[in-house]
């Protein structure tokens, strides 16, 4: 068979990058799939939403949102990483590159070559709070209480933020806990009000009325600063953690292989979506704080966090068939 020429294959890649141009140009044609590895009214399941109601009419295609919860937000990479409808986009943690191909023996996708982060959305955090008949306030009193007695954390299920932010924690302070990991956050909650556990990194809306109520006390956040919703709370770094900041981050992401020029329009359409007051308001009732930044940035701060995350990963062994 005679080899194509040098010409022809300028063509022919010439050829490519005009249908590819065509293509972005003429993008979206149809609705628009935005995938949520999470129930519905979980906290990415509320930013999707978000995002759904404000970008559909920047894009002139509506945005609907899909859940497809389970498997460490796995199913729901692995959907849009499969995905060749061009109309397919996932809304996840930053944990599906940071955390799960450390954790995970078979995930069934690779998150650096199946799929191209677009933007980050928002940024946000775990607060410690102990039952309060532990009668414990502060992380010094903590601290003492652990050299004690054997103590105990919940989270809601291994390597989810709860249970990372702990382990940064113990490492920080070289304390000592038991883990004790639920099948989400609400069960979680429910034992460490009921004083079945002792203590455990959670999400601050939820944890805050009992807070208020007197259940729980509340000892610190796991970001660097203060939260706005719980501003009297201290970070964990204030209070003994030194230079702790286990602070997560929510992304949008497109499948491998989608043109710079759609990822381009969707990290504009997402930045414009967040800006918005009402949008600001609802991240802001999830304890989320926007953070907008390009693909880019999204790329880098992975590399950072990820760093950050594979030496807790090492120092506990965790794995999870």
């Amino acid at each position: 068979m005679p080899k194509p020429s040098h010409a022809g294959v300028l063509l022919a890649c010439a050829a490519a990058f005009a249908a590819s141009a065509v293509q972005a140009a003429d993008w979206p044609s149809q609705p628009i799939r935005l995938v949520v590895g999470s129930p519905p009214g979980a906290p990415s399941d509320i930013v999707a939403r978000t995002l759904a109601e404000q970008m559909g009419s920047t894009l002139g295609q509506p945005l609907v949102v899909e859940n497809r919860a389970g498997a460490g937000l796995n199913l729901a990479a692995i959907n849009v990483a499969n995905a060749k409808d061009g109309h397919s986009l996932l809304v996840t943690s930053d944990t599906i590159w940071t955390v799960n191909p450390r954790i995970y023996r078979s995930l069934g996708y690779d998150p650096d070559q199946d799929l191209a982060p677009v933007a980050v959305l928002a940024s946000f955090t775990q607060m410690l709070v102990c039952n309060s008949g532990l009668g414990v306030k502060t992380v010094p009193e903590l601290l003492e209480r652990a050299k004690q007695q054997t103590l105990t954390y919940a989270s809601g299920g291994a390597g989810v933020p709860g249970h990372l932010a702990a382990e940064m924690f113990l490492a920080a302070t070289d304390a000592r806990m038991t883990h004790i990991p639920y099948r989400g956050p609400g069960p979680a909650i429910t034992d460490v009000v009921g004083g079945q556990v002792d203590c455990g990194f959670l999400t601050t809306p939820q944890v805050l009325p009992h807070v208020q109520s007197g259940k729980l006390n509340a000892l610190a956040v796991s970001s660097a600063q203060r939260s706005p919703m719980a501003p009297d709370v201290p970070s964990a770094a204030e209070v003994g953690a030194t230079g702790m900041d286990a602070t997560f981050y929510q992304l949008l992401a497109a499948p491998a292989g989608t043109p710079p020029e759609v990822i381009e329009r969707l990290q504009k359409a997402a930045a414009q979506a967040l800006s918005t007051p009402a949008s600001q308001e609802r991240l802001g009732m999830l304890d989320m704080q926007a953070v907008g930044g390009d693909a880019q940035a999204a790329r880098e701060l992975l590399a950072r966090t990820s760093t950050a995350w594979g030496a807790v990963i090492d120092r506990i062994g965790l794995k999870v068939d």
